[in-house]
């Protein structure tokens, strides 16, 4: 007798085909779609979680559904393998056979039978992830430092306009010919000597005694006397201008003030400032450290910088009593120091900033700092003496380089030194000076800031190095015109030009009228710190000035008053 057959249950769908209700076994799990192509994952998987999505995509990828992804319980995290020590390889295995091959290669290719094969291996250095490695190995020691800035923003000053630097690259403007108006000062001759200079020949770099004064433009006496007779609406000194000027190279963070009176405007340092101190290796690829306690720190190698090109200005010319007198007295000696000022002539000069008849005038003042005795019958030249001084002999050594690759020494510095070299050029062309002597000076031993030699000496074109250089005069009048109407169209009052060290960006701040006016003595760490800056400093504790008048022009009432120096 046949075994009974029960008849299943069917479930009868009239609107169409498959079930029309879920099972109860099946009613609680997830529903997920499903191809034939997917791939699905393990069960469980102890060595695959470990190495993360490095080896994402060889051979076997986590596939299926979200849905049936396995997380591990917190019962689970106390578990850990009993033994994770790597696995120690067959010294004799197929490592020792390729170190085998790898000699019988290297013989063949001593022995010249690799057909030149070996010599392009040697070239490559490995193969493309080898170079990958080397292309970018060192990327992190790269990064930009931060550098803090110049001023602290104070809570009441609001930022009038934001400048980005990158963009004035495109601004153009010939001012044409200036116009002089006034020259004052004496200059002593150039010692055409240590033009024949040799690094074995190498002079001691000696401490001058001269006084120097750093004269900002609302203290100086003829621009003062100038201002009141209407010779100009924009006032300021070369060192100011070539700042704006060459904007785009600098890499640290400056301010400069701005003061608007009636319908005149004036460029000044902001007192207690360090404008007026030489930067070193600004732009150089390796960043200078802000470290204030390091003799290879900015503030050191600044205030380092500044001494010794006040020492190699005086040093390098002929102390025999035989100067060029511009015609005009110093307008900032007095008659108790009127012999020991450092040999320096200063001339102002009038440029216009606007091709119409009714626009603003800008009158400047620009200093030179030697004469040099031209060809029989022709006038003498002036020229600008400045110095580049070398602290780490690791990166660029001038006693080894000098004698044979001067002019590569000189391409290398001003990459290192852009912004410096570019204001120096600028102040040539701004004062009319015929040559920049450019000396090389060195630490007579590394870790010693005080004694120096002069190891070389270099003559340079102002307008060869403009060209050689790039520093175009036509962008430098662009961007200080664009400057100029920008703060001219402002209310009277007193703005703050800030250079973010961090960002090609320059603000404009409008600040108090007293803001910077009870300026407090200099900070113990502000000082020289162990660098002997030469000669007389003038500083605001010193003896006041008695300038005087320069004739030919409207006396004024204010004074003048020394400035700091470096």
């Amino acid at each position: 007798m046949a075994a009974p057959f029960p008849v299943p249950a069917i479930a009868d769908n009239p609107d169409g085909w498959g079930p029309c209700s879920v099972p109860a076994h099946l009613k609680d799990i997830p529903f997920a779609p499903f191809n034939k192509g997917d791939k699905l994952g393990r069960v469980a998987d102890w060595s695959q979680s470990a190495y993360g999505n490095k080896y994402g995509g060889r051979g076997f990828q986590q596939g299926g559904p979200p849905v049936f992804n396995f997380f591990a319980n917190e019962e689970e995290e106390s578990f850990h393998l009993v033994d994770n020590r790597p696995v120690k390889t067959n010294k004799f295995g197929a490592g020792r056979r390729f170190q085998q091959n790898n000699r019988f290669n290297n013989q063949q290719r001593r022995d010249g039978k690799d057909g030149g094969r070996g010599q392009e291996q040697d070239k490559k250095k490995g193969g493309p992830q080898q170079q990958k490695k080397q292309q970018f190995y060192g990327r992190d020691n790269n990064r930009p430092t931060q550098y803090s800035s110049s001023v602290e923003i104070g809570a009441d000053w609001a930022v009038v306009e934001q400048i980005t630097t990158n963009t004035l690259q495109r601004l153009q403007y010939n001012p044409g010919e200036p116009e002089d108006l006034l020259a004052c000062g004496s200059l002593e001759y150039y010692d055409k000597s240590y033009d024949n200079l040799a690094v074995k020949k190498e002079k001691p770099l000696e401490k001058t005694k001269r006084i120097f004064r750093s004269v900002s433009t609302s203290d100086d006496p003829v621009l003062a006397q100038m201002a009141a007779a209407g010779k100009g609406r924009v006032f300021a000194v070369d060192s100011i201008l070539t700042h704006l000027m060459c904007m785009q190279s600098s890499k640290y963070g400056w301010d400069l003030l701005a003061t608007r009176k009636g319908d005149q405007l004036f460029f000044d340092w902001r007192p207690s400032s360090k404008f007026t101190l030489l930067t070193v290796n600004e732009t150089a690829p390796e960043a200078v450290p802000e470290d204030k306690d390091n003799i290879n720190g900015m503030t050191h190698l600044a205030l380092e910088a500044t001494a010794i090109n006040q020492n190699f200005s005086q040093q390098v010319l002929v102390k025999d009593g035989n100067k060029l007198d511009l015609g005009n007295a110093n307008p900032f000696a007095s008659p108790s120091d009127a012999g020991s000022l450092a040999s320096v002539a200063y001339k102002y000069r009038k440029w216009k900033l606007s091709s119409g008849a009714d626009g603003p005038e800008i009158v400047v003042r620009c200093e030179v700092d030697g004469a040099l005795k031209g060809p029989e019958g022709a006038p003498p030249q002036t020229v600008l003496i400045k110095a580049l001084n070398e602290y780490d002999v690791k990166s660029q050594d001038y006693r080894k380089r000098l004698e044979n690759q001067k002019g590569a020494v000189v391409l290398s510095e001003t990459k290192n030194n852009k912004f410096k070299v570019a204001k120096w050029v600028a102040s040539s062309l701004l004062a009319g000076a015929d040559q920049i002597k450019l000396g090389f000076v060195s630490r007579a031993t590394p870790r010693d800031v005080s004694n120096h030699v002069v190891l070389a000496m270099h003559a340079l074109k102002p307008k060869d190095c403009a060209r050689s250089f790039h520093v175009d005069m036509d962008n430098c009048w662009g961007i200080v015109r664009a400057v100029c109407d920008l703060l001219l169209s402002l209310d009277e009052g007193a703005y703050l030009l800030v250079k973010d060290p961090n960002k090609e960006l320059l603000r404009v701040y409008s600040v108090p009228a007293d803001a910077f006016a009870a300026v407090s003595a200099p900070a113990p760490e502000d000082d020289a710190d162990g660098v002997d800056m030469g000669g007389e400093v003038a500083g605001p504790a010193g003896v006041d000035v008695a300038v005087p008048l320069v004739t030919g022009l409207r006396p004024a009432d204010s004074g003048a008053a020394d400035a700091d120096d470096a």
